[in-house]
């Protein structure tokens, strides 16, 4: 929603965010807007997950996501897949992720990501599960993390779905 917004400028972006965040899922802490988390269900006996969220520094400072924890996992980590000739890789951020001033950090599924290390039981589908956020300069934000279906989507509505569903359109409907 924010990134739809982003175009029309900041002061209507922290406007909306402090008017709706119940409505959106969003978080905003200080500067920062944490939108979507989510995550897809795992297989059992599976013991690693992946979390999804979009963060956003309507600042004038840079900040930083240091770490995160959950109760769902030993450990939380922060990786970034990449794809280098062909090849899926994925590695760990052991210094932290910038998040510079009124830029969008996407973690979507194919880069940036939360991953949910010694899960200590299957994530499952409708579930939700709390996940603290470390920043640099912000501190800790406490974010809801819903569950989608194994290899789902977000269970929040994409910008398209979003413009679509707005934009009065009756194609693909019976007269």
């Amino acid at each position: 929603m924010y990134r739809l917004l982003a175009l029309l400028g900041f002061t209507i972006l922290v406007s909306v965010a402090a008017i709706h965040p119940a409505v959106t899922g969003d978080i905003t802490v200080g500067s920062l807007i944490v939108e979507n988390p989510w995550s897809r269900a795992t297989p059992k006996g599976t013991k690693v997950g992946a979390g999804y969220l979009s963060i956003f520094n309507i600042g004038t400072i840079d900040d930083r996501l240091i770490s995160a924890t959950s109760k769902i996992s030993e450990r939380v980590e922060i990786h970034e897949s990449s794809i280098t000739n062909g090849i899926m890789k994925m590695r760990k951020i052991t210094d932290g992720l910038t998040i510079k001033s009124k830029a969008l950090i996407d973690f979507k599924p194919g880069g940036y990501h939360l991953m949910f290390v010694g899960l200590k039981a299957p994530l499952k589908k409708e579930q939700s599960f709390n996940v603290t956020l470390k920043f640099e300069k912000t501190g800790e934000i406490d974010v809801l993390f819903l569950t989608s279906g194994i290899g789902g989507k977000s269970p929040y509505p994409s910008e398209e779905e979003i413009r679509g569903s707005n934009s009065g359109s009756n194609s693909g409907q019976a007269n």
